[in-house]
This record gives structure tokens, C-alpha cells and sequence, in this order.
């Protein structure tokens, strides 16, 4: 019996010996979809990341009786998970577990007038075009139109690498290429909204989507009316146990993979001999080597810091950075807010000048559009009993070396007093525990360049095209996942860009 395990042993020791090796650096949720496509192509796995537990942004934490999902809030286009799990041969359903929201969001506007947000797409339509006396033909034209955009953008640059030589070998390409004519390619997102809205409540409802992926609606190009389809027209989700619950469950079928973690352990360098990437170094001395290195850090620090002797691809690194985000956790005891709904939004009065401060001036307005999100409203174990857990959140701009403690102490003092005008009821003095997140402690926290929470902004018609590839053209064997290289930022598109990254690994 003895000998038998032994033999076991030594095979399994060869067998992992003769099997290619994939390093991924970072456990972000593009880093664990890389991981687990890695290993179903027959590769030994191993994830080292800096951090004491996986996720990223896509994390959770607890302040005594609450629980907080750390950053992203809304899940959309859960086909990309789902299809991890069926690559796996699992199903989804049998893990994770997630329901769409009938109500998608509650919108408070300066006047007091509030609008909530239908989850079915034409019963938006109708209370849209009723509500803010749009015409209900020209709302349906804008989803319609919006449709027509992602349907032919998605499968051209989305779904697929960005490699001319491969794109043009498509059907999607070409049909796209017919569609050219149809796709707005000039003007603003405003601009484009202006098109079909004449209430400026309407206009502003649509503007925000351009937060989505940390633009501002000014300068996005009008091609970011996709946008509101991703959420309204294919849907808008939450997971039973919260958002963390996705990487919870990735990072368990990764494991299930064979994949190996390796956590508290900071990559210090990307190895590359004779234009070759070999392997790493990591907690300054060890040195670990691979047939395969895939980065899920931000494109900046992988060049900047992993990649520093390196030829650096200056005009992408330069690019104008997204926005960041000031958030605040709130606990709040004894007290249930009824007139909230899961995701809520409280609008500013000059959209405008807001987004003029953070782009521009690189600071906060005094009056800010406030997102608040509330988990327990849908999963009750997040807070105690007559208790609420706030995720109050704003945009911000990215870190310059501004004086954030003093700009959280402004922040945080409008944004109580603003949330308890619009509301009518106390709330600075329920919050029973605290803790805030700073565009320099993102930045800290995730070695996300300056705090940018989508890597490169999208201010501008060209900027999806200086977005990072997948794959080096210069280093052999390097590769990159993430929400800061192609396609783009936000969970959807970094669980995909792991995908486009395996079409070039054979």
C-alpha cells in the first residue's frame, strides 16, 4: 500500500513537472477568468497576489454587524460567468445564484421629484416618456438605436482581440463594416441624448450611464448610448449573497481547476530574457518561472514597476485616465429608510459643473450626485435588525496629490446634509460606524493607476483603440487581463478580456 501511494505520488509530481506552467499575476476577477481558462487549456496555474484574499475591487468587507461589498455594485451580462462555469463543465446554477431587479434604480431629482426605473425595457419606455412627457416613440428609437450599436460593436471589438489580422477574417467585421454608416461616430453622448430628449430630467437620467466606465457625458462620444442596453435592454441583476459572491465562486472553481494561490506575495518583476517573458520575482528574492506570464494589474504599474527596463508603450500609457470614486460605508442602527430601493441615485443640479470639477479642476462641487446602495434591502444578513448598510458613493476625480483628508471632511459633510434635505429625515446622526475609501487608497489598495477605476477615460472617439492588447507585441509569452486593457473596464469586460487573451495562447 505503501508503495502503491508512493508511485501515486511521483506520477502526479511528473506529471505537474512535464505540464506547461501559467503565472497570473494578481487575483483580480480578470486574473481568476484567466486562471481558470489557463488551466482548461492544460496549464499549471499559479496566482500571486499581493493582497490576503482575492477579488480586488470585487471584494467584501465587515464593520462589526455589517457586511459591504467593496466596489462594484451592479451585475450585468452574466453570460460571461456563466460561460466560465459551462467551459469547466459545471453549472452555474449550482453555485451561484442571482436575481434581476424589477426596479433598477430610484432617481431623486433637485426639485424633489423622484422616478424609479423599471427593470422590464418597454415598461421604462412608458413610464419614461409619461414621466418626463417624452415622446414615447422617441424613447423606443433611442433603445432600438442603442441596441443596433452594441450588436454591432460587441461581437467587432468586445468579443474579439484587438488584432487587425484576425478581425478582418470575420463576418462581424465585415458586417460591421456595412453598418459604419448607421453608428453615430460623431458628437458627444449629450449631444446624441439631445437627439432624441427635450426634458432636461430625461437628458440627465441618460447621462449618467457615461459613469459607467468613468467618462464624462460632455465628452464620451456618442457611441456610449450602447450603455443604457447593457443594463436595460439585455438586463440588470443582483446576486443572492451579494457581488462578492462572484469572485467567491470563480475563485472556488478555480481551485476546483487545480489552479494554486498564492496570496501575500508582491510581484516585484515581470522576467524577460531575450525578449521572452520567463517568469517572475516576487517578495524581492524568490523567482518563480513559467512558460506563460499574464498580468492583471493595471497596464501603468505592469510597465512602470514589472516591465521597468522594458520598451514602454508611452502613447497608451499617457493616455487621459478614467475618473476614480469617493466612498463611504455606512452602518446605520436602528434605523430602515422605506423610501430607498436597492440602487438609488440623488441627483446634482448642474450635472454640468460637476463633471467640469472632476475632469478639469480635478476636485469635488459642492453639490454632488450621490449614489447610495443599500444590499441589505435584498440580502437582510447584511445588517443587523432595524439596521441598513450604506454604500454611499460619488464621482471623484483620479489622484493628483490632492489634500483628500480635507476634501472627505467637505464630501462627507454635504453629502449628509443634501441626503437628509432630499429625504426629510435624519441620518448623519444614525451611522453607527464608518469607513471610507479615498481615489488614493484605490490607488494604494489595487495598484490601479492614480485611482482610476477604468484605466483609461473614454473622453474622446479613438479611445477604446489605445487601450492596451491583450498580448505583447514586443515580449513573447506576455500577456494581460483586466479592466485596463482591451475591451475595458468594469466585471463584465475584465471577466471577458480573459477570454480574448486565451484566442492568443496556444
Amino acid at each position: 500500500m505503501k508503495i502503491d501511494l508512493n508511485i501515486s505520488v511521483l506520477f502526479f509530481f511528473l506529471c505537474w513537472y512535464g505540464m506547461k506552467k501559467a503565472i497570473v499575476i494578481g487575483a483580480g476577477i480578470g486574473g481568476i477568468a484567466a486562471a481558470i481558462r489557463l488551466a482548461r487549456k492544460g496549464y499549471a496555474v499559479k496566482v500571486y497576489e499581493a493582497s490576503a484574499y482575492p477579488g480586488g475591487k470585487l471584494s467584501e468587507f465587515k464593520m462589526g454587524e455589517f457586511r459591504f461589498d467593496r466596489g462594484p455594485s451592479l451585475f450585468t451580462l452574466p453570460q460571461y460567468v456563466e460561460e466560465l462555469f459551462e467551459l469547466c463543465g459545471e453549472s452555474m446554477s449550482s453555485h451561484f445564484a442571482y436575481s434581476e431587479l424589477p426596479i433598477l434604480c430610484k432617481y431623486f431629482y433637485p426639485d424633489g421629484y423622484v422616478f424609479e426605473a423599471k427593470g422590464n425595457k418597454e415598461e421604462n419606455i412608458k413610464a419614461l416618456a409619461q414621466a418626463f412627457d417624452e415622446d414615447e416613440e422617441k424613447v423606443r428609437a433611442f433603445f432600438s438605436k442603442a441596441e443596433f450599436i452594441y450588436n454591432t460593436t460587441a461581437p467587432l471589438f468586445l468579443e474579439r482581440p484587438l488584432k487587425l489580422s484576425k478581425l478582418y477574417k470575420t463576418k462581424a467585421f465585415w458586417k460591421g463594416i456595412l453598418r459604419i454608416p448607421r453608428l453615430p461616430l460623431m458628437g458627444s453622448y449629450t449631444v446624441q441624448l439631445k437627439k432624441y430628449f427635450k426634458n432636461p430630467k430625461t437628458i440627465q437620467y441618460f447621462q449618467r450611464y457615461a459613469t459607467y466606465n468613468g467618462s464624462s457625458p460632455y465628452k464620451t462620444p456618442a457611441l456610449m448610448q450602447l450603455l443604457p442596453h447593457v443594463e436595460q435592454g439585455i438586463g440588470a441583476f443582483i446576486p443572492d449573497k451579494g457581488m462578492y459572491d462572484i469572485t467567491f465562486q470563480l475563485y472556488e472553481l478555480a481551485k476546483r481547476q487545480g489552479v494554486e494561490f498564492i496570496f501575500n506575495s508582491k510581484v516585484e518583476e515581470i522576467i524577460v530574457e531575450e525578449r521572452i517573458a520567463v517568469g517572475i520575482r516576487y517578495n524581492n528574492t524568490q523567482i518563480e518561472k513559467a512558460n506563460v506570464v499574464v498580468s492583471n494589474m493595471d497596464i501603468y504599474p505592469t510597465y512602470k514597476k514589472l516591465l521597468s527596463k522594458e520598451i514602454q508603450p508611452r502613447v497608451i500609457l499617457n493616455q487621459e485616465k478614467s475618473s476614480s470614486a469617493l466612498i463611504f460605508y455606512w452602518g446605520l442602527k436602528d434605523y430602515v429608510n422605506k423610501s430607498l430601493s436597492i440602487h438609488n441615485i440623488f441627483f446634482s443640479d448642474d450635472y454640468f459643473d460637476e463633471f467640469r470639477k472632476i475632469f478639469e479642476a480635478e476636485n469635488l462641487a459642492n453639490d454632488l450626485t450621490i449614489y447610495v446602495h443599500v444590499t441589505s434591502k435584498h440580502i437582510p444578513s447584511d445588517a443587523p435588525a432595524n439596521g441598513e448598510n450604506w454604500f454611499v458613493m460619488v464621482n471623484a476625480p483620479n489622484n493628483k496629490g490632492q489634500n483628500w483628508d480635507e476634501i472627505v471632511e467637505i464630501a462627507r459633510r454635504n453629502i449628509i446634509q443634501k441626503l437628509e434635505s432630499m429625504l426629510g429625515e435624519k441620518i448623519g446622526d444614525k451611522i453607527c460606524c464608518e469607513h471610507f475609501w479615498t481615489p488614493s487608497g484605490i490607488e494604494a489598495d489595487t495598484s490601479s493607476h492614480l485611482g482610476a477605476l477604468y484605466g483609461n477615460a473614454s473622453n474622446s472617439a479613438s479611445a477604446a483603440f489605445f487601450r492596451h492588447a491583450n498580448n505583447s507585441s514586443k515580449i513573447k509569452n506576455l500577456f494581460f487581463v483586466g479592466g485596463s486593457v482591451h475591451p475595458g473596464g468594469g466585471v463584465p469586460l475584465a471577466i471577458l478580456s480573459a477570454k480574448t487573451m486565451t484566442e492568443f495562447i496556444s
